[in-house]
């Protein structure tokens, strides 16, 4: 077949990466207060590779008033919006998360609905936040008290969805733009549903399935969990490579409960999520090695790590990434060594790139040769990192560039996206190959 060579401009990807959160993500929790064991960090000094960070927490006046309250602590509302405008500039995505451990969510009445949705829309306007987070761990509006999965009974539960919806669609409204939404529930609310479904028992699963055309990452907490059912029908135990690939599988697959069948997530929606070190969660610490191990194979890249067989063999290379509680922890040398969650996320998928400035798109140029296969790159300046992957995230090529003008090989067809990092930020290109 003739060889076609085609160079795309960036308009489709700039909306995408405008609207999405990166794939692969390291994606962190990061502490809106002092901590003696895990140090409050300034925002903008958190480690390059997280490029996602969850603000913890937006939370309710009290268990019965729904107006939800943020203050930053340490800095002032101005100097803390400042540094959220700075991560984004670098191409990070900065989100607000509802909730914690300690917070109780109940939407039981109109009143409770409204001032949800009306405070939640401001402290996104006020700060200038990405995308919200559900974290909720306690209240009604997590239960399941009837119904199914599809159709829950829990007005509570239905306000909430409502509400979340009608949030999101304010910010469509006011920034002609998409809110991202992250979900980060806990192992019973999820697969739990298998074992029984009622009161926490696969409570995130309607709430999941009502918001999923809108969900952006799925980032079950895998700690402090104890043991889960696998779709294989087996019990796993928190703390190990079998049940990071159980539990991961289990929420791309999907798998059947008493209040009917819970539909899957493509992979690109669910990320990883355990703790930095084995302090910051009461149990569910896995130590690097094995979660390299698992995620290899979750990712169709490594051998099977324990007795869990994916149902998938080839794995699933588009899975989203990492998640962590916490920024805070893995930033400490008490607890592990110092960003070692970070380390081990590059370890296995690399560094994503942000793209921090997509409209500079346009000083990036490619030129293909269609007889040798060869692609010259002209870069705006010197010494710069090339990186190049395919349409998934998948790295395909990372080098560093001495001259402005760099010939690389690229012999497969394929869509690839084309990073150049400088010390002024990432520029990209789609690049087509067909031949």
């Amino acid at each position: 077949m003739k060889k076609l060579y085609t160079i795309i401009a960036l308009t489709f990807l700039i909306t995408i990466c405008k609207a999405q959160i990166p794939n692969p993500a390291l994606i962190g929790y990061w502490h809106n207060w002092t901590n003696f064991n895990a140090p409050y960090i300034q925002l903008d000094s958190i480690d390059n590779r997280y490029i996602v960070i969850e603000i913890a927490f937006a939370v309710p006046t009290s268990s019965s008033d729904m107006n939800m309250l943020f203050v930053p602590e340490v800095v002032t509302p101005s100097v803390f919006t400042t540094k959220i405008q700075t991560l984004q500039s670098q191409g990070k995505k900065v989100l607000i998360s509802i909730g914690g451990a300690t917070t109780s969510i109940d939407l039981t009445t109109t009143l409770n609905k409204n001032a949800f949705i009306n405070t939640m829309t401001a402290i996104i306007n006020t700060y200038g936040f990405d995308g919200i987070d559900i974290d909720i761990e306690n209240g009604n509006s997590i239960l399941i008290s009837g119904g199914t999965i599809t159709a829950p009974s829990n007005i509570s539960q239905i306000n909430l969805i409502d509400a979340i919806k009608q949030i999101m669609a304010n910010y469509r409204s006011s920034h002609s733009q998409k809110l991202l939404l992250t979900m980060a529930p806990e192992t019973a609310y999820v697969q739990g549903g298998q074992s029984a479904f009622g009161s926490i028992w696969g409570g995130y699963l309607p709430i999941i399935d009502g918001l999923r055309d809108s969900l952006d990452v799925l980032q079950v907490q895998l700690y402090n969990s104890g043991s889960m059912y696998g779709i294989d029908g087996n019990i796993y135990t928190q703390g190990t490579a079998d049940f990071i690939v159980a539990m991961t599988e289990a929420v791309i697959q999907g798998f059947n409960t008493s209040g009917g069948m819970f539909t899957g997530l493509p992979a690109n929606k669910v990320a990883v999520g355990l703790p930095a070190c084995a302090s910051a969660a009461g149990g569910g610490f896995v130590d690097s090695a094995t979660v390299k191990t698992a995620i290899d194979y979750l990712r169709g890249n490594g051998s099977q790590p324990g007795t869990y067989v994916l149902s998938n063999l080839g794995g699933y290379p588009s899975l989203k990434g990492m998640m962590t509680w916490s920024i805070n922890w893995d930033a400490v040398s008490t607890c592990a060594s110092v960003y070692q969650y970070a380390n081990n996320y590059e370890n296995i998928f690399g560094v994503t790139i942000p793209i921090s400035n997509p409209l500079s798109s346009t000083f990036l140029e490619i030129y293909p040769n269609p007889t040798s296969g060869q692609i010259t790159i002209l870069l705006p300046t010197d010494n710069a990192t090339i990186t190049i992957t395919d349409i998934l995230g998948q790295q395909i090529l990372k080098t560093q560039a001495t001259q402005k003008k760099t010939n690389l090989q690229l012999d497969n067809n394929g869509v690839y996206l084309v990073y150049v990092t400088t010390n002024q930020g990432t520029i990209a290109r789609k690049l087509i190959v067909n031949r």
